[in-house]
């Protein structure tokens, strides 16, 4: 491995002597109406230079322009940020001046001074690096190169367009503007690869061709994508889709279908780079590409003649001290780890006791690189910082683990207003040893959860599936990270920082305490326990003392307007029955008991024929078990349902169902009930709906065929009636609601922005767990079946069945809420008539 330029000697030397040059430009101004601290020795280094930054928006990239402008008073700086969506890249800074990171500056000079000082030393240069390099300013006298991607496994065309290509594109951008400034190229110490033993602060020595590997990343994805679309990948997906999406309708399974082939695709680039980075000795994809951008930023800029400073921070963590102690912006990479530990959710965990965590607080990073900055090599030469601090102030894994424990022990985590999390005791098994453990706990949960998805619909089901499905998200997060993490935690590598002490050496005394970044000076315990965990726990800990519902407050407030439309199922969702429980109703209401047998034992013997229709499609059964009303007469089912189902539909009715009905109406909303059920057998339920939508079926002589007038409104046919009955109506599905409880149900829930999932059966309820929709527990005091079905049987004023003309006797009325006729189904279409 070749060394750097000079010594760690020489490196001190220079960079005590060593500022940028400036000709003919002004040092200090006089007065700055109390815009910095001071204008120190590091200040002045810097003065009247125009600083290039990228990565702005970023974690590292944010805490250096809070730099910049608080105690650099002189420098101007150019932010290269891209657009994002709609918004433009000026309007992208403004937000960021106003971030927590920017707080204590402009509280010390006021947000008035704040914004004239951002309008006169900051401009914006819109660009994206991974795509067309942007025109740069033609004075630049230094580059600090911040962006990157940061997540450690993004399929590999991403990684190499960002960390390759966006370094390629940024030194032709610089190159195009015919000037030679200082580039400081951030990278990271883990570049090293998967290695053993202590590291050099050097040139990389490793013999990959980054232009091949590039070349051959950004080919991958049409490769992939190709593979993806060929017959066999096609069938396998569209058939796992049907299984598991059938019941929702032919263009959910489709869509299901093309989500499988996109999540694949990218599941496939992600193997690409994780592979490719550790066939070549690098543990993964993110600090394969990184070492390729420096060794193209060797090449395209040290090797063209420039100055040349590779900064490599180790793992970068919340501020020690500035702009204030604890400062982050979002989690990085141990604190997920941090977190699930505190909550109870990671049991064990693999990694090395006696393994060096290398951290580094950001505020060190930023000094150290903006230190680099004013100390540049020889035009055509390279130099290299590792900022970390497993050198110098080594952090082993035990330790951390003893300062997490004692943290949480001390200030524990709230659960949810059912008291406090108790931590875990790890025990540091070794990474086989937590394979194990995983594999055993993946294939266990696998097999309960697809038992429980086969099982009915029930309070118990479903508070089983919940902790199944807890115990799956904790397995995959321990999975990601084992797999991700596991080579960091189980590091025997030592990155060394004697040209990083020599730097921090050469500052004035009296500026260390401010701008130094000697890793020694951090106490762990005090730093990790007072600073960090705090800064880090302080969301969780606001979430975790909300108190846990599993039901929606029982007195909610829904918002008043005459735009919003709440849809409702029937079945399972606004009463406790089901189609065959409506049939027994009222096939059994007009025989004596002794008559009951022989109608149980027939549809007994058709259930297995109803359970496939089923399984298939919910509009196969629909049509498949209407056929048992053949013959009936249409006269004698009528007066049955105003004589005694009225009475029983009703008692059947979900209380809660009936109250968020009320409440709806009472909001303004629209009421609107869909059902396969057919129209004769809902009429008790007018007064509570605004609109009925029903099944309809067919009469021929005044008897029913057992057929349909038109098709049932199921799965995907639900949706596409509420679209256009909101289209015709004028109302906004984005603000509207949905109630269903069977997967069936899901394009009708998904056709709204406030879907509800009541009393849902398994698969829709992983659905809604996973979409994080509200699920609602009703019909705790709603009548049982049997008593229903006794009750509606008891006394009945029919002398025969529906077989037969029953007579009324007079003066008898019906039992349905008053309100406008149920609005049925007409053949062949979707309308509801007024």
């Amino acid at each position: 491995m070749s060394e750097p330029t000079g010594s760690a000697g020489d490196c001190r030397d220079r960079a005590a002597v060593m500022a940028i040059d400036l000709p003919g430009r002004a040092q200090v101004a006089d007065d700055h109406s109390g815009e910095h601290v001071g204008t120190g020795g590091e200040a002045r280094r810097l003065a009247g230079a125009h600083v290039l930054l990228t990565g702005a928006t970023g974690f590292l990239g944010q805490a250096t322009l809070e730099k910049l402008l608080s105690d650099y008073p002189d420098t101007r700086v150019s932010v290269l940020i891209r657009r994002k969506g709609s918004t433009p890249a000026a309007q992208r800074l403004d937000s960021m001046l106003r971030k927590p990171v920017f707080n204590t500056w402009r509280e010390r000079v006021g947000d008035g001074e704040a914004a004239r000082i951002a309008a006169e030393r900051v401009d914006v240069v819109e660009g994206d690096l991974g795509g067309n390099p942007p025109s740069l300013p033609d004075d630049l006298d230094v580059v600090i190169h911040c962006a990157s991607t940061v997540s450690f496994d993004p399929p590999i065309d991403e990684a190499f367009r960002t960390n390759v290509s966006g370094v390629v594109n940024l030194y032709q951008a610089i190159a195009a503007t015919g000037t030679s400034p200082h580039v400081v190229h951030i990278s990271t110490a883990y570049v090293a690869g998967a290695r053993k033993g202590v590291v050099p602060e050097a040139s990389l020595d490793h013999t990959v061709d980054w232009q091949t590997e590039l070349a051959s990343a950004l080919a991958a994805r049409d490769e992939v994508e190709r593979d993806s679309r060929r017959p066999e990948a096609l069938r396998k997906a569209l058939a796992e889709a049907r299984e598991e999406h059938g019941k929702a309708g032919p263009q959910s399974a489709a869509l299901a279908a093309e989500e499988a082939r996109k999540e694949w695709v990218s599941k496939r680039l992600i193997d690409y780079g994780r592979l490719r980075a550790q066939s070549l000795g690098w543990p993964d994809v993110y600090t394969f590409t990184k070492a390729l951008g420096e060794r193209a930023a060797e090449q395209l800029w040290a090797g063209a003649g420039h100055r040349l400073t590779v900064v490599r921070p180790a793992i970068v963590e919340s501020a020690l001290k500035y702009p204030f102690p604890g400062w982050i912006d979002g989690f990085k990479m141990a604190d997920p780890i941090i977190l699930a530990y505190g909550r109870g959710v990671l049991q064990e965990f693999p990694g090395l006791p006696d393994g060096v965590l290398d951290v580094i607080p950001v505020d060190l990073v930023v000094n150290a690189t903006l230190a680099a900055a004013t100390a540049p090599t020889q035009p055509g030469e390279a130099q290299y910082f590792h900022v970390g601090s497993g050198h110098s102030n080594p952090l082993p894994i035990r330790e951390m683990y003893r300062t997490i424990r004692e943290y949480f022990e001390a200030h524990p985590m709230p659960d949810g207003g059912r008291g406090e999390i108790k931590v875990p005791l790890w025990t540091f098994p070794g990474s086989q040893a937590v394979e194990r453990l995983l594999r055993t706990g993946e294939r266990a949960t696998g097999f309960a959860e697809s038992a429980l998805l086969k099982m009915p619909a029930s309070p118990r089901t479903r508070d089983w599936m919940t902790k199944v499905h807890r115990k799956q998200r904790e397995l995959e997060f321990l999975r990601k990270y084992s797999d991700l993490y596991g080579v960091y935690t189980e590091a025997e590598v030592i990155y060394t920082d004697d040209r990083l002490l020599a730097l921090h050496e050469s500052l004035p005394a009296d500026e260390r305490e401010r701008h130094g970044f000697d890793p020694r000076v951090i106490d762990w315990t005090y730093y990790l326990e007072d600073v960090h965990y705090p800064a880090i726990t302080a969301a969780m800990r606001a979430i975790g003392s909300r108190p846990r519902s599993r039901t929606v407050a029982k007195r909610e407030t829904l918002p008043e307007r005459t735009d919003a439309v709440a849809v409702f199922d029937l079945e399972g969702t606004v009463i406790a029955s089901n189609m065959i429980e409506a049939y027994l109703w009222a096939r059994l209401a007009g025989r004596p008991k002794s008559g009951w047998v022989g109608e149980l034992a027939d549809l007994a013997t058709s259930m297995p024929k109803y359970l496939r229709a089923e399984r298939r499609d919910r509009g196969d059964f629909v049509r498949t078990f209407l056929r048992r009303y053949e013959g009936a007469d249409e006269q004698a089912l009528r007066r049955i349902v105003a004589d005694r189902l009225g009475d029983t539909l009703l008692a059947r009715a979900l209380p809660e169902a009936v109250r968020q009905i009320r409440r709806h109406k009472a909001a303004g909303h629209r009421t609107l009930l869909i059902t396969g059920a057919i129209d004769i057998l809902v009429e008790p339920l007018n007064g509570l709906f605004d609109d009925i939508v029903a099944s309809r079926l067919h009469v021929v002589d005044g008897r029913f065929t057992g057929y349909l007038d038109g098709p049932p409104l199921v799965g995907e046919a639900r949706a596409a009636f509420l679209r256009r009955y909101a289209r015709l109506n004028g109302f906004d599905l984005g603000k509207s609601y949905a109630y269903g409880d069977s997967f069936s149900d899901r394009p009708l829930l998904e056709a709204v922005g406030n879907p509800n999932a009541v009393n849902p059966d398994p698969k829709l309820y992983r659905h809604a767990k996973r979409k994080k929709w509200t699920v609602r527990e009703w019909g705790k005091h709603t009548r049982g079946p049997v008593e229903a079905l006794m009750d509606g049987s008891r006394d009945s004023l029919l002398a025969g069945s529906w077989g037969q003309a029953a007579v009324l006797p007079t003066g008898t009325s019906t039992t349905a809420l008053p309100g406008a006729p149920v609005r049925s189904l007409p053949a062949g279409g979707s309308e509801v008539t007024r």
